[in-house]
């Protein structure tokens, strides 16, 4: 039982951190950010299972974690409200070619960040978006303001 409940405390505590971490850090891995992951993989383990080093044991906390995990998806998809929190809401971080600076700074980006994807998608400047769209997975999406209203298939990681 120990195991469940150390299991429990850890996956809500990852979850909080990588709501709290942001969707701009959580697109872009630089070897830095993998090698981080790799030892707080290697820490939630040893704090999880500590001393048992049984089967069993494993078994019991990747079966916990999988179930939270499946739990968290199921209730993304059947209630909506629920889905705000586990997953937040779009963004919009450019409107008719204006930076829209409270949402960049709540995301932590530059008004440089966003011109530079935008470029990369062929806008050569934000004056021709309509709309800059920081997507729940972390993406930029950017309509132009050409293309009446027409998406850019412009999804893309948000930059570095």
């Amino acid at each position: 039982m120990d195991l469940v409940i150390r299991a429990a405390v850890v996956f809500t505590f990852i979850f909080l951190v990588m709501r709290v971490a942001g969707r701009r850090e959580l697109t872009s891995l630089e070897p830095f950010d993998l090698i981080m992951l790799v030892v707080m993989g290697d820490l939630v383990q040893q704090g999880i299972t500590q001393n048992d080093n049984s089967v069993t044991g494993v078994f019991l906390v990747i079966s916990m974690i999988a179930l939270f995990s499946a739990g968290l998806a199921y209730l993304n998809f059947r209630f909506k409200p629920v889905r705000s929190v586990l997953e937040g809401e779009p963004l919009i971080l450019v409107q008719a070619g204006q930076p829209i600076m409270k949402n960049l700074r709540r995301e932590r980006l530059t008004v440089e960040e966003v011109e530079a994807e935008a470029r990369l998608q062929q806008i050569p400047s934000l004056d021709e978006v309509q709309w800059a769209v920081l997507e729940t997975n972390g993406q930029i999406s950017f309509i132009s303001s050409s293309d009446g209203g027409s998406s850019t298939d412009s999804r893309t990681k948000a930059p570095v």
